[in-house]
């Protein structure tokens, strides 16, 4: 069986999660995955893996849930540690038709229970460790059972005491059935519940699908983002549907990622934004561990040229690429750009790129005056296409607000040019009076200070742009430095400095400005 026959299947018919491991498997079953830690769910698989054998854990998994109670078109939160198993039993509760609702493990308690009780009496899947910091909430009573990964604990059925349960048939719900559940990242309050198909999730992997067909040969695919993200499940997808090995990350200390990049030598990244960020200095590495990598991918947040560049300069490469994806939750990917090893720190990092081939998103910008949307007058974003997501769980009037038939507003503003590229300027919350975008000012800024680690400009006590920033080894700020970088923007206040282990963040690193701006509020106030 070839790969491009089962992704056809799937476009078709609709991406099953459960099934997916199995499909993967009839077409080569010795496709590696390596993993960068153990699983907490299967500690003695180890670290190496085909995909025939993880099919084989999937069904023994779904076993277990099933004989733990586990029925179909029942929630199942999953809400643990950070582990790769989190994706692999996901796949098994889609494989005995449960629809799994993905909490990242970075969401507080009280967060956790208040979702909880929205879902109205769901599974929940986690481990111990996670069970007991939601002491304080009323798991008893907000869940219909809770099981644990390993271990135990009272009142809890443990999936390690069920090894051994009878295997049992798939079941596959229909296409427009709810197969899925992730969480918006919450920058703007309680996160949102986000409803995806087995149809959206199958048309989402059209973009990247063309991406990776640009890859001539099987080559190590190095994956590195949350493992409750839809996007992570694209991601396994199109991978192991490739054929392609796969080296599925945990660890994101620069010095052990070198390590791993070295020993595995990927053609391929796909990391979030902020992690990349954090990597830019291996770029230095004498040890050269992005030598091998041809394409570097990112689907979240929009990435600072002067990642991209010393990235993609680092290759050793020919016709090393970045590829940017701009897209969320709700539309999945919606415009893409390629960067190259030349002109990568001379783009426009507000260029978040061009609608893609035939069969991907439509987008449009909309006036948010009545003027026709321009770059002095930006506009609301739009999206269009069969891969946004069916609804926001027990929300659907918030959901309804941004649904405008078959467009979904996203929440960002910007215009388009007459190449028809988009620009992304800023969040419409983020918006702050006298600054035409935050993030470029933030992008023109971290190309002239190779010395700041992060900054991020929020809205002030007094309404005004404060720039926070972070600096490596939280290094002191040569003001004079500062004071030339920033001529061209005088309207912003004085630069604040915090440790970048103190910026708010979400799941998958975007730092939460809103959160940040108040808490700028009460540093300043401590200051005064």
């Amino acid at each position: 069986m070839k790969g491009s026959t089962v992704y056809k299947s799937i476009r078709e018919g609709g991406l099953y999660l459960g099934m997916l491991p199995e499909k993967a498997a009839a077409i080569n079953s010795s496709t590696p995955i390596t993993l960068d830690h153990d699983l907490d769910v299967l500690p003695d698989v180890g670290r190496r893996l085909t995909v025939a054998e993880l099919a084989g854990h999937v069904d023994d998994l779904a076993g277990r849930l099933w004989a733990a109670g586990v029925r179909p078109g029942e929630h199942i939160v999953i809400h643990k540690s950070a582990n790769s198993d989190v994706w692999v039993l996901a796949t098994a509760a889609g494989r005995i038709g449960a629809v799994p609702v993905m909490l990242s493990p970075a969401l507080d308690a009280a967060t956790v229970g208040a979702l909880l009780n929205r879902l109205d009496q769901p599974n929940l899947l986690t481990d111990v460790r996670k069970l007991d910091a939601l002491a304080e909430v009323p798991v008893a009573d907000l869940a219909q059972r809770v099981i644990v990964v390993a271990g135990s604990r009272s009142g809890a059925v443990s999936l390690g005491e069920l090894a051994g349960s009878p295997r049992v048939e798939p079941v596959l719900g229909a296409q427009d059935d709810p197969a899925m559940i992730t969480h918006t990242s919450g920058t703007t309050g309680l996160p949102k519940l986000v409803v995806h198909t087995p149809r959206t999730m199958g048309e989402r992997l059209t973009p990247q699908w063309r991406l990776l067909s640009l890859m001539r040969k099987r080559e190590t695919v190095a994956i590195h983002i949350s493992f409750v993200h839809s996007r992570m499940f694209a991601a396994m997808a199109l991978a192991l549907l490739k054929e392609m090995p796969v080296l599925l990350m945990n660890e994101s200390d620069p010095e052990e990622v070198a390590g791993l990049f070295l020993e595995n030598r990927p053609g391929f990244i796909e990391a979030l934004p902020n992690s990349l960020m954090e990597w830019e200095g291996l770029a230095d590495d004498p040890r050269k561990p992005f030598a091998s990598v041809k394409y570097f991918s990112s689907t979240f947040d929009a990435i600072h040229p002067r990642t991209m560049s010393r990235l993609v300069k680092s290759s050793e490469r020919r016709g090393a690429l970045f590829f940017q994806i701009y897209g969320q939750s709700e539309v999945g990917p919606a415009v893409g750009r390629a960067y190259f090893r030349r002109s990568a720190h001379r783009a426009n990092g507000r260029c978040v790129g061009w609608v893609m081939p035939k069969g991907c998103a439509k987008v449009r910008v909309v006036s948010r005056d009545g003027k026709r949307p321009s770059e002095k007058n930006p506009g609301f974003i739009e999206v269009a296409w069969d891969g946004l997501a069916q609804t926001y769980f027990a929300e659907q009037d918030r959901y309804d607000e941004n649904r405008f038939g078959d467009w979904w507003r996203t929440g960002d503003v910007g215009y388009r040019t007459k190449l028809g590229c988009l620009h992304m300027l800023d969040r419409e919350v983020d918006m702050i009076a006298g600054v035409r975008s935050s993030l470029e000012v933030e992008d023109l800024v971290l190309g002239k200070m190779e010395e700041l680690s992060e900054l991020v400009v929020v809205l002030g006590p007094n309404s005004e742009p404060v720039p926070v920033i972070c600096t490596h080894d939280d290094r002191p700020l040569d003001r004079d430095r500062w004071r030339a970088a920033v001529a061209d923007f005088p309207q912003l206040a004085d630069p604040v400095q915090i440790p970048q282990a103190e910026l708010p963040r979400t799941a998958t690193l975007k730092v939460q400005r809103i959160a940040l701006s108040h808490r700028l509020k009460e540093l300043l106030d401590d200051r005064a």
